[in-house]
């Protein structure tokens, strides 16, 4: 098993503000990698620069072993790396299907529309989707709105996918049907990194937690190990030394 995503040196500024600075970390295949921290930590900023929303001030991000660190988003997606946002933004006129297939055929240009049927018919199921496949996308409830960016995403066909804190909003229950889900992509060939608040999910999901404040990296194994750190607990608890 190698290496699906790696970060070397990773730093950004915006104005006067750090919001990254030398952030180091890798993703190997198959795996699921939390990221946490406190607000301001710069974690949404690291997500930006995976998908290439934002550029790097200075570093290297690897998919695969291939430097993607200043390809647009859209060659990234071609590539295999998905995102999943934490605001859903389907297009709401269409049904879950299309959606999907939206997803599908812009992942992997020149796909046949069969191809992408087939592919579409598969996700469907992987995520639960299958029986609303044909509601309108402005008619689900928001666990239902959660799956759709999921299999948007998946529709993409990634090797990586990222998740911005898909369980917000969720009640206990559907996020533990959403930790079951984002394990069913696991086991189909996806690896994960995502980004939550939430520590039960965290603890229930993560095969390694990094923890990051104020933009750098100051703790990185198991979500135990991380937990019992110094440094992590003052970080959330706003001590110190």
């Amino acid at each position: 098993m190698g290496k699906a995503l790696e970060v070397i040196g990773l730093s950004k500024r915006f104005l006067g503000l750090q919001a990254l600075k030398e952030v180091s970390l890798h993703l190997e295949e198959g795996e699921i990698l939390a990221v946490i921290g406190p607000n301001g930590a710069g974690k949404s900023t690291l997500l930006n620069l995976l998908s290439g929303l934002i550029k790097p001030d200075q570093g290297r991000i690897l998919l695969l072993g291939r430097d993607i660190s200043h390809l647009p988003p859209e060659t990234r997606t071609h590539l295999g790396l998905g995102r999943a946002f934490q605001i859903v933004q389907p297009f709401p006129e269409l049904s879950v299907r299309e959606n999907l297939l939206v997803g599908a055929l812009f992942g992997k240009p020149g796909l046949k529309r069969k191809e992408a049927e087939a592919w579409v018919a598969e996700v469907l199921d992987l995520t639960g989707l299958a029986p609303r496949a044909e509601a309108l996308a402005g008619e689900l409830t928001l666990l239902e709105d959660k799956r759709l960016e999921l299999a948007r995403a998946l529709a993409t066909r990634p090797k990586v996918l990222l998740l911005d804190e898909v369980m917000a909003g969720l009640r206990p229950k559907e996020a533990e049907e959403a930790v079951a889900l984002v394990r069913r992509i696991r086991d189909s060939g996806v690896s994960v990194l995502f980004i939550e608040h939430l520590m039960p999910v965290v603890r229930a999901l993560a095969d390694r937690v990094v923890v990051l404040d104020h933009g750098e990296v100051i703790a990185e194994g198991t979500y135990e190990k991380v937990a019992q750190e110094e440094r992590v607990r003052e970080a959330y608890l706003g001590r110190r030394a």
